[in-house]
C-alpha cells in the first residue's frame, strides 16, 4: 500500500518500520513533525526533551541499553547536541542509533545558515541524505542497519525542501527488533582518556572501512545518458531539481553524504567530458573531488548562500531566464492578533530599554511598529548576554533580557543560575505563553502535558526561579499593560537579579468565541496603531477593528487615551 507522505512523516514511518523503540526529540522547524509523527506509533515511547543535548543523551542511553534509538532536531540544535554527539562517535553503541537533523538553507525559520554536513565529518560518523519522502523511509532502515554493522551513530540529514515536500511511500510493516543485550564495557562506554585513546583509534578504522564500502552501496549510483557528455555530482533535494532542469546530463547521486564514494565519482568522472557539483551552500562535495585529484567546477557557478533551485540551474547551464512572477505586496511575519507578547513589547519600547531577545515568537518584537528588540543570538542567549551588558558596563546598562517559557526551559535556566551566582542584577522576563508557540504548540515540562497530550509533572517556573536564588519572582498577567509597565520600572531600578513572569496562554491555544473589540468616535490618534496587531485597520475615518482577526484581548482598549476603544461583552 502506498500513502502521499510529508517527508518528515516518512521518517517517523521509517523509525516504525525499523522497530524503533525510543525516540526524544526538541521541536525546531523544519524537523517538528518526525517526532509528532512518531508519537502516534505506540510501538514507541517518544517524548519532548527540554533541549537537543538531552534528546541525544537519552537516545544513547537507549542504544546502550540495546534499543534501536532515535534523536531529532534542528541545525541549530545540533550544536546544543555536539556534545554528546561527538563522544558518542567514541563509545559507540549497542543498538541502532539515528540522529536527524534538518537543516535551513534560505533560513526560512532561523537565525543562520549553517551546512550540517561538517558535523558528520568533523565527529566521524556516517550521514545519509534523502531526496524525498521514499527515499528517507528508506534511508532511515539502512541508517540503522549501518549503525549496528559500523558500531556508530547514524545521521540522516534533511532539509527544508525535503522535510516539507510530499510524495508516495510504500508502507511495510513493523520488523520486531529484538533488544540487544546490554554487556558492562567501561574500555567502550566510559570515555575517560586512557579510554577514548583507544576508542579514538577504533574510529579512525572504522572511517576506513566506510570510506571503502561505500562505493559499492546502491543508495550511491551512477545514472547515464546518451543525451550529455557533461556530468553533474548532487545530492538530497538538488537531485530533483537536476533531474528536471537537466534530463539530459549524467547523474551521480549522492546517497551517503559522508564519507562521500570518492572511487565510484572517479570513475564517474572519467566517463564525463565535465563534471559539475552542485550542492546547497558550503562547496562540502567540491572540496573533497578537487582534493582527491578529480577535476570539477561548482562554487565558481553557483553561490555559498540560499538555495538552490530548477530556475538558478537552467540559467547558469542553459543560459535561461525564467520569468518571475509579478511580485505581490510583502508580508513580513507579525505576532497574531491577540499575542501577549504584543504589550510586553509596547512597553519595553515606550521605556527605551535595551532588550535582549532570544528565540521564539517574541523574535518578531524586533520588527516595526513594536521595534522593542534589540539582540538575538541563540537559545537562551537572551538571559547570558544581558549578564554580559550588566559586567560591561558596571551595572549601569539599561538592558532587559526576555526569553519564553519553552526556550527557558531549554537553556535559559543555566543563565539565570550564572547571573545570581555572579551578583549582576539582571532583569529577566519570562514571556510564558504556556506552549512552544513558533513550531507549532508543542507541549514542554511547564504545560502539564506530554508529547502524546496526556497529563505530565508539571515544572512551575516560578519556584524554580526561586531554587535558582532569585528572591525577587512576580508573576504579571501579559494582557494588563499597567501590571507589566509597573514591574518592569521598579525591577530595572533594583541591583538584585529579578524575574518577571509575564503569563498568558497563546492566543491561538484557545478557539473558543470572545468578546470583541469595538470602536466609536475614534479621534485618529493613532496610539493603537503602535502595538502592530493586525486585527487593527487604518482608514480615512479612524480606526476599524476587523472582528475576525481580534481576539477580544483588550491591549488596544488600554493604549486608546480617548476611551473610544472597548470590549464589547454584549456581542453588539
Amino acid at each position: 500500500m502506498k500513502e502521499l507522505m510529508l517527508t518528515n512523516e516518512a521518517v517517523a514511518r521509517g523509525a516504525y518500520e525499523a522497530g524503533v523503540r525510543v525516540l526524544s526529540a526538541y521541536p525546531g522547524t523544519p524537523s517538528t513533525e518526525i517526532a509528532e509523527s512518531v508519537a502516534k506509533y505506540d510501538e514507541i515511547y517518544s517524548e519532548w526533551a527540554p533541549n537537543e543535548k538531552v534528546a541525544v543523551e537519552v537516545a544513547v542511553g537507549a542504544s546502550v541499553a540495546g534499543a534501536r534509538a532515535m534523536a531529532c532536531m534542528k541545525h541549530v540544535g545540533l550544536n546544543v547536541a555536539a556534545d554528546p554527539l561527538f563522544t558518542a562517535a567514541y563509545t559507540g553503541i549497542n543498538g541502532g542509533l539515528v540522529i536527524v537533523v534538518a537543516d535551513d538553507p534560505g533560513m526560512h525559520s532561523s537565525q543562520n545558515e549553517q551546512d550540517s554536513r561538517f558535523y558528520a565529518r568533523s565527529a566521524h560518523v556516517p550521514m545519509l541524505e534523502p531526496s524525498d519522502a521514499q527515499e528517507a523511509k528508506d534511508f532511515v532502515k539502512i541508517a540503522f542497519e549501518m549503525s549496528e554493522k559500523y558500531d556508530t551513530p547514524v545521521i540522516l540529514r534533511l532539509t527544508t525542501r525535503v522535510a516539507h515536500s510530499r510524495s508516495l511511500v510504500e508502507l511495510c510493516e513493523r520488523e520486531e527488533v529484538e533488544l540487544r543485550p546490554y554487556e558492562k564495557s567501561v574500555a567502550k562506554y566510559a570515555m575517560m582518556p586512557a579510554n577514548a585513546i583507544v576508542r579514538h583509534r577504533v574510529v579512525e578504522e572504522r572511517d576506513s572501512e566506510l570510506a571503502k564500502n561505500v562505493n559499492g552501496m546502491s543508495i550511491n549510483r551512477a545514472e547515464y545518458t546518451s543525451r550529455s557528455k557533461i556530468g553533474v555530482v548532487c545530492s538530497g533535494v538538488v537531485y530533483e531539481y537536476v533531474k528536471e532542469a537537466l534530463p539530459n546530463a549524467n547523474v551521480f547521486k549522492i546517497g551517503t553524504i559522508h564519507p562521500i564514494p570518492l572511487d565510484a565519482i572517479k570513475e564517474f568522472a572519467n566517463k564525463v567530458s565535465q563534471l559539475f557539483v552542485i550542492e546547497e551552500l558550503e562547496p562540502f562535495i567540491e572540496k573533497q573531488l578537487k582534493a582527491a585529484g578529480i577535476k570539477c567546477r561548482g562554487k565558481d557557478i553557483f553561490s555559498l548562500q540560499g538555495e538552490i533551485s530548477v530556475a538558478k540551474i537552467l540559467e547558469k547551464f542553459e543560459r535561461k531566464e525564467i520569468p518571475i512572477p509579478e511580485k505581490t505586496a510583502p508580508r513580513p511575519p507579525v505576532m497574531c492578533a491577540g499575542c501577549p507578547h504584543r504589550g510586553v513589547f509596547y512597553v519595553l519600547n515606550k521605556l527605551k530599554l535595551t532588550v535582549n531577545g532570544d528565540i521564539g515568537c517574541y523574535t518578531l518584537g524586533a520588527q516595526p511598529p513594536l521595534s522593542a528588540v534589540d539582540t538575538v543570538l541563540c537559545m537562551g542567549g537572551s538571559v547570558t548576554m544581558a549578564h554580559g551588558f550588566k559586567k560591561a558596563t558596571d551595572g549601569k546598562s539599561n538592558n532587559i533580557a526576555v526569553i519564553g517559557d519553552s526556550t527557558f526551559l531549554h537553556s535559559g535556566v543555566t543563565g539565570l543560575i550564572n547571573a545570581v551566582y555572579n551578583q549582576s542584577g539582571i532583569t529577566l522576563m519570562i514571556l510564558d505563553n504556556s506552549t512552544t508557540g513558533m513550531t507549532g504548540h508543542q507541549n514542554h515540562p511547564a504545560t502539564g502535558k506530554n508529547i502524546k497530550g496526556e497529563p505530565a509533572p508539571v515544572v512551575l517556573l516560578d519556584e524554580l526561579c526561586k531554587a535558582c536564588g532569585v528572591k525577587d519572582v512576580r508573576v504579571v498577567d501579559a494582557y494588563d499593560v499597567s501590571a507589566v509597565e509597573t514591574a518592569v520600572k521598579e525591577c530595572i531600578a533594583s541591583d538584585e537579579v529579578n524575574v518577571i513572569i509575564a503569563q498568558r496562554p497563546c492566543a491561538l491555544l484557545d478557539k473558543s468565541p470572545k468578546p470583541k473589540a469595538v470602536v466609536k468616535d475614534c479621534r485618529k490618534c493613532g496610539m493603537c496603531m503602535k502595538i502592530g496587531c493586525p486585527a487593527i485597520m487604518k482608514t480615512p475615518n479612524g480606526i476599524v477593528i476587523d472582528p475576525n482577526q481580534c481576539t477580544g484581548c483588550g491591549v488596544c482598549t488600554q493604549l486608546c487615551p480617548f476611551g473610544c476603544i472597548t470590549i464589547d461583552k454584549e456581542g453588539k
